[in-house]
């Protein structure tokens, strides 16, 4: 006789979706319906200069255009101006030899928000200068390379009301545009233009949401915010710009995460918010001006097999960059992101003993995802967060809902990437031996 644990088991392997194998990385493969809105796209590629002076008086008409003026774009006395890193921004991509139409018109656009970005921050601080007393107090950051688990762990905690997390609709526009207003169904404008870009993603990048899944209301990482500033890691997975990937890791990032602080100050002005819950692979190269600028900050590290991550890590990438690229080269993507991956990886193991042990702890993939509470009730220990019955039922909520792969796997083949899993180990030893041994 069948039991109800075995009917049910059985149903869940019925409902498994397979993994997809993608082929397509060197000629992209588009709907009929995407690959016609890129072709009526191709005339405004042109119709927007990749400069900085015209980017930023876009921006300042584009807000004007409300009845008030803006032309604050919070530049800081002593800091090297925004425009200098955007014109080495703008260079590296016109440097790239198949950027498309639609890469060129995804970095005009991109561009474009971020600079009205940040002259609505700066407008807001000017008419609210309270907002610099706020108070970013002992933030819990998680630093980790994408697929070790720090997507589900990020969830997982802000899954807590009592701790204040970053949803992709708010991390894409912090502030709201002048003529915005709540409509009468209470949905803010910003969610609404989020979710007409999540369903371009979705129609577009239909394999995109097995790697990491992407609505208005999924919580998201703060390199959106910290490329408002124009200094991020998130500008290296467009499109392969190895001499802004230089710039940005030999130049000193505290201003960069000073300005972060300043843009969640902002936030919490305009939302609330107790204690942050911060996520973004940058971290783990970052650790010095995490410290200067987060001296309180509850640090957690996840670990996992690094030759696996680099395998999905430049699936993510490949796949991703087809909507910038006329072709992807996925070797020329394999070599690259193999290579940035031990960069990462060599400063997380030589500056690891940078965090203090009573502050920070490290999580390995295999154990978390054995038992995911209890490692989270290990972090709420170490930064002294209380789990009290609210947060255990939201955690418990958020696990109920979001099954793992709900939405089906990939088939990961590193040879795809021109990669070999026996030399990338080799490159890794030092980091497997500190955190994986």
């Amino acid at each position: 006789m069948t039991t109800p644990a075995e009917v049910g088991a059985d149903r869940r392997s019925r409902q498994r979706i397979a993994p997809v194998h993608i082929t397509d990385y060197a000629d992209p493969q588009f709907s009929p319906e995407v690959a016609a809105m890129i072709e009526a796209a191709k005339p405004l590629a042109d119709l927007l200069p990749l400069e900085v002076d015209a980017i930023c008086d876009q921006a300042a008409a584009e807000l004007s255009a409300s009845g008030r003026q803006f032309s604050d774009f919070g530049e800081v006395d002593g800091v090297e101006s925004f425009r200098v890193r955007m014109a080495a921004l703008l260079d590296a991509y016109a440097a790239v030899p198949d950027l498309s139409h639609m890469g060129r018109i995804t970095v005009h656009t991109l561009f474009t928000q971020l600079v009205r970005n940040r002259m609505l921050i700066a407008d807001l601080l000017a008419r609210h200068p309270e907002i610099h007393e706020i108070e970013i107090t002992a933030p819990i950051i998680i630093a980790g390379l994408p697929r070790t688990g720090t997507t589900h762990l990020h969830n997982l905690l802000s899954a807590d009301p009592g701790l204040r997390s970053l949803p992709y609709w708010e991390s894409t526009e912090p502030v709201s545009l002048p003529t915005d207003s709540i409509g009468p169904d209470g949905v803010d404008p910003r969610w609404t233009r989020t979710a007409a870009a999540c369903d371009f993603m979705e129609a577009a990048m239909p394999y995109f949401k097995r790697m990491h899944e992407m609505t208005p209301d999924h919580v998201h990482e703060e390199i959106q915010l910290l490329a408002i500033d124009f200094s991020s890691m998130f500008f290296e997975t467009l499109a392969p710009v190895p001499a802004w990937r230089d710039r940005f890791l030999a130049t000193d990032q505290v201003p960069h995460y000073e300005y972060l602080k300043t843009v969640l100050k902002v936030l919490t002005f305009l939302r609330g918010g107790r204690r942050w819950v911060l996520k973004s692979p940058q971290h783990l190269e970052q650790y010095p001006a995490i410290r200067q600028v987060f001296p309180d900050a509850t640090m957690v590290v996840t670990h996992r097999d690094p030759v696996a991550v680099t395998a999905s890590m430049v699936t993510m990438i490949a796949y991703t960059q087809r909507m910038q690229h006329e072709r992807v080269d996925p070797h020329a993507v394999g070599a690259l992101w193999s290579d940035r991956l031990q960069r990462m990886l060599g400063s997380a193991v030589a500056e690891r003993d940078l965090l203090p042990e009573a502050q920070s702890m490290d999580v390995r993939f295999d154990e978390f995802m054995a038992d995911d509470l209890a490692t989270v009730a290990a972090i709420y220990e170490l930064a002294d967060q209380p789990l009290d019955d609210r947060a255990r039922a939201a955690h418990a909520g958020y696990l109920a809902s979001h099954r793992r792969e709900r939405h089906g796997g990939l088939a990961y083949d590193l040879a795809d990437f021109g990669l070999d899993a026996t030399e990338l180990a080799r490159g890794f030893a030092d980091y497997t031996t500190r955190f994986l041994s």
